[in-house]
């Protein structure tokens, strides 16, 4: 007769970033259909939704108002304002699921990523990059939501994020979105392993 060792493991905070159009929803997407151990956390924004976008399944959308008023109150877990839009991860969520063993994906800007950081050293953070800045530049224009001067706001944006990493674990080239989220699911899996996340010292 064989024994079997159960090993609790301590779930964790992952963060994935990258310039606009990089592909981070459509990658976060894949990973968290084969991690059903995490779920992603749903933003709040003030910036107004894109076509096909629900309230409460992209974002959270509110009014400045709002926003300034949670943001006052403590309510993020950190809080950014990118392209003129305030973006913020509410707090009681990612800690809610974290006490019920459940890992949290977070989709936000390289700012955030370093608040979270500061808050859950554990966290493990994972840049996006594009192959190119001509493909980056096609994929915003794929979206067909923006206007040439945001387009072009985006890809200036895009080249600072883009020297920016340092803090960050991770580096995975989306050139292929499966491959891409499969990196990344690789990244979680063995992060998930390391010794200081078991009962087991």
């Amino acid at each position: 007769m064989t024994s079997s060792i159960s090993v609790f493991r301590e779930p964790f905070l992952v963060v994935v970033s990258g310039p606009s159009g990089v592909g981070k929803s459509t990658v976060v997407d894949r990973v968290l259909a084969h991690a059903p151990n995490f779920v992603a956390s749903v933003s709040v924004t003030t910036r107004p939704p894109r076509g096909g976008e629900r309230d409460g399944f992209e974002y959270f959308y509110v009014t400045r108002e709002e926003f300034e008023r949670r943001r006052d109150a403590g309510d993020f877990l950190e809080w950014a304002e990118v392209h003129g839009n305030f973006y913020g991860t509410p707090a009681a969520f990612v800690e809610d699921k974290l006490a019920a063993a459940t890992g949290v994906i977070l989709e936000i800007d390289i700012q955030g990523g370093m608040s979270v950081r500061k808050r859950f050293p554990g966290a493990v953070l994972i840049f996006l990059f594009p192959p190119d800045l001509e493909t980056l530049r096609a994929r915003l224009d794929g979206r067909a939501t923006d206007d040439e001067a945001v387009i072009r706001r985006r890809l200036e944006n895009a080249k600072r994020e883009l020297t920016r990493f340092d803090g960050y674990d991770y580096i995975v080239v989306n050139d292929d979105v499966e491959r891409c989220a499969e990196d990344c699911l690789s990244i979680i899996r063995a992060e998930a392993l390391r010794r200081e996340r078991s009962a087991i010292q």
